[in-house]
C-alpha cells in the first residue's frame, strides 16, 4: 500500500515577529492528531547544517558566499531530514526555508532575486511548502521584542532599513503565492493568534 506523502509547513517572519512562540503550539496541534511530526530549522537541521548555521549567523562574509552556504545547508536538510520524513508520511515543520533567503539575502541584503531563484530551482526544484505561515509585525514592534539580554547574531544586529526591506519582500512573496501563504498579524494576543493557527492547521489536515 502506498503511504500518503506528508505535509511540509514552514514558519517565516523577521526577527522579533514572534513565530518561535507559536511553532511549539502548532507542533502540539499536529502531533495531537496522531500524525508523526518532524520539527526542524534553517539554517541547520542536520549536524553539518548546524555548523554552517554558526558560520552564517556569526562570521562576516561576502553576500554571495552567505547565500551559497544557506543553500548548502538547505540541500543537506532536504536530503537528510525533509524528504525522508515526507516520503514515509510524516509531517515536517521548519523554522524558515527558502522564503527567508528571498527576504534576508534578497530583500535585506540586496542580492539579485534571480540568483536566489536559480539556487532554489537547483536545490529543490519540485519541493515547496504545502503551507507557509508568515508572522507579520511592524518593524518597531519586532525590534522591541528582541531579547536585549542575549548576544544578538549578525542579522539581529542589522539596521532598520534591512528589516524593513526583508519584511517588504516577505509580503511581496505572500501576495505572489497566496495559495501557499497565510499571513498572521502578530500584534494580536497569543490566544487570538492560536485560534487562527488552529483553524489553518485544521484545514490542512
Amino acid at each position: 500500500m502506498t503511504v500518503p506523502r506528508g505535509k511540509f509547513i514552514t514558519f517565516e517572519g523577521i526577527d522579533g515577529a514572534g513565530k518561535s512562540t507559536h511553532i511549539g503550539y502548532c507542533a502540539d496541534l499536529i502531533a495531537g492528531r496522531g500524525i508523526e511530526l518532524v520539527s526542524s530549522r534553517e539554517p541547520g537541521g542536520t549536524p553539518l547544517g548546524e555548523k554552517l548555521r554558526e558560520l552564517v549567523l556569526h562570521e562576516p562574509m561576502h553576500l554571495e558566499t552567505e547565500a551559497l552556504l544557506v543553500f548548502a545547508s538547505r540541500r543537506e536538510h532536504i536530503a537528510q531530514v525533509i524528504e525522508p520524513a515526507l516520503a514515509r508520511g510524516a509531517w515536517v515543520i521548519s523554522d524558515r526555508f527558502t522564503d527567508a533567503s528571498f527576504a534576508y539575502q534578497g530583500g535585506g541584503r540586496g542580492l539579485d532575486l534571480i540568483k536566489i531563484d536559480t539556487l532554489a530551482n537547483w536545490v529543490h526544484p519540485e519541493l515547496w511548502p504545502d503551507l507557509t505561515i508568515l508572522f507579520d509585525v511592524p518593524l518597531e514592534v519586532a525590534r522591541a521584542r528582541l531579547d536585549a539580554t542575549r548576544q544578538l547574531d549578525k542579522f539581529e544586529q542589522e539596521k532598520a532599513d534591512f528589516f524593513l526591506a526583508a519584511r517588504n519582500e516577505y509580503l511581496r512573496r505572500a501576495a505572489q503565492y497566496p495559495e501557499r501563504f497565510r499571513v498572521i498579524d502578530s500584534t494580536q494576543t497569543i490566544d487570538a493568534i492560536r485560534l487562527q493557527l488552529a483553524g489553518i492547521v485544521g484545514r490542512l489536515t
